[in-house]
């Protein structure tokens, strides 16, 4: 049962970091399948502003659910008798669906910058993309891409 157990947990947490791993990004020069060979509506403006910042991770049930299973069968384990495997595990099923919650946001937390920018009329607008700091500069005129209610910041 031993040998079951961790082949178990081992598949879960193989399949939890394929999943986390597959996270679609939300970068500037990042297009979906759905956005090819779609009209974008393309505007001019300036970099006004530029900061750091970190865009959350995901938070589906898979790493909550994950933890879960691998919490609960770790903590079945704890004791010899039926009763305190079934306290084990559904302690252990909380604490591994919290744990496997956290681990999952925070492993696909992702850099990110906002840039504040003037459109060519004078209108002031902020944008949120994953990328890094140094990827734009103040000052530098950029694209703004805009299609089904998003807009990318592009050089």
């Amino acid at each position: 049962m031993l040998t079951l157990n961790k082949t178990l947990v081992a598949a879960l947490l193989g399949i939890t970091v394929v999943v986390t791993g597959c996270a679609s990004s939300k970068g500037g020069d990042v297009y979906s399948r759905e956005d090819a060979r779609r009209p974008m509506s393309v505007r001019l403006a300036t970099i006004e502003g530029l900061r750091a910042v970190k865009l959350e991770g995901t938070k589906s049930p898979l790493g909550a659910g994950a933890g879960a299973v691998v919490g609960g069968l770790a903590g079945s384990g704890v004791a010899r008798d039926a009763k305190g495997q079934a306290i084990g595990a559904v302690l252990g099923a909380v604490v591994g669906g919290i744990a496997g919650a956290l681990t999952e946001e925070r492993s696909t937390r992702e850099d990110a910058l906002e840039i504040t920018v003037r459109t060519e009329d004078g209108k002031l607008f902020a944008y949120v993309q994953a990328g890094d700091i140094n990827e734009f500069k103040v000052g530098e005129r950029v694209r703004l891409l805009g299609t089904g209610g998003e807009t990318r910041v592009s050089h």
